[in-house]
């Protein structure tokens, strides 16, 4: 049992670890309130919503805290991945396909399409560095939107039809609108569930710690750190970065699918630049590189805003003061010191006591 213990939280494996540990527990927690009705409605709600931008946001970390690359087109592929769910619900669901089978192969397709998008952006993008990839990333985005918030798409017995900026589409008998324009997606069959964003959360981070801790994590992290000394140890910078970024945004691209089967319709402008400058925030006020901390710090940023929805107007400036203070509070050296000094006290404490 201690050999188990040493294990679990060496040095190497200890933030993999409590990451797995927040996850399940709250997991275990809130099924239990869920089942005994100590969980309201509103926070019910939130359980699904909550899990796809815990994704979305382990993605971006990826992108911005390991490889150190400012990606703000990151809800450009949740849009990516929602509208492709959308499209193949429509189809799967007319067909009476089962509804778990259906939001499995929805979330794969979606997470397979924004890593397809993702790379074909890479090879121009990442040739940038800096301020001037965070723009095209982030035009990007809103390129996305635009386009999506200008599709009509729909299906029938005759199969799938399309049109763009003026809906040309005519149905046949029985056949349905899946995306209407500006109206966004319309008439979506539900299929996303807690558990089926708790079991996507275990497996963003299992892929994001085994790329961490692989050959390929280290030299990405190298890249970050040196760009000059990686290449000129033999590391493929570009490469490198593009892994970081395609596995980035087919993690986005799940997220969306999984948000997009929790609503029976949405718009494409809820994937704004807004949205990509939230996750930012998530991942920032979470730690750069820290998954534990981009998961306990969507978790409330998500919440918070509901849970301030009673004072009305000033819930937002509250939301934005709560920011605030979190970001002085995580950025101040002499709590970091402090914070350390603790550490190295129960640290020895421990020791003592074996």
């Amino acid at each position: 049992m201690k050999g188990l213990l040493n294990w679990l939280f060496g040095a190497k494996r200890r933030s993999r670890t409590i990451s797995f540990m927040i996850v399940i527990i709250s997991y275990i927690v809130l099924s239990l309130m869920i089942s005994t009705g100590n969980l309201s409605r509103l926070m019910m709600s939130l359980l699904v919503p909550v899990c796809a931008y815990i994704v979305a946001a382990l993605g971006l970390n990826l992108n911005v805290g390991i490889s150190g690359e400012l990606n703000l087109g990151q809800a450009g592929f949740m849009s990516i991945g929602a509208f492709t769910a959308v499209i193949l619900s429509g189809i799967f669901s007319a067909n009476g396909m089962n509804p778990v089978l259906i939001l499995l192969i929805c979330i794969i397709a979606g997470a397979v399409m924004a890593a397809l998008t993702g790379w074909l952006i890479s090879v121009p993008v990442l040739k940038l560095q800096g301020d001037y990839l965070a723009i095209v990333t982030l035009a990007f985005g809103q390129i996305i939107m635009s386009l999506v918030n200008n599709l009509y798409a729909g299906f029938d017995a005759n199969g799938l039809h399309f049109a763009f900026v003026t809906n040309t589409i005519e149905l046949g008998e029985g056949g349905k609108m899946l995306i209407s324009g500006p109206m966004g997606a319309t008439g979506v069959n539900t299929a996303s569930s807690f558990t089926a964003g708790f079991i996507l959360i275990l497996c963003a981070l299992f892929v994001v710690y085994n790329l961490i801790d692989s050959r390929n994590g280290r030299a990405i992290m190298a890249a970050r750190d040196n760009r000059i000394a990686a290449e000129s140890v033999g590391i493929s910078v570009s490469k490198t970065k593009t892994l970081a970024f395609v596995i980035s945004s087919c993690l986005a691209g799940a997220a969306g699918a999984l948000y997009a089967l929790n609503y029976s319709s949405f718009v494409a402008t809820k994937f704004d630049f807004n949205n990509s400058i939230l996750l930012l925030v998530y991942v920032v006020l979470g730690g750069l590189g820290n998954m534990s901390g981009t998961i306990i710090s969507t978790a409330l940023l998500v919440i918070l805003p509901e849970m301030l929805r009673f004072l009305q107007s000033y819930r937002m400036l509250i939301y934005a003061v709560v920011l605030i203070v979190i970001m002085l509070v995580s950025n101040n050296e002499w709590l970091k010191v402090k914070a350390e000094q603790m550490k190295k006290k129960l640290t020895s404490k421990r020791k003592g006591v074996q």
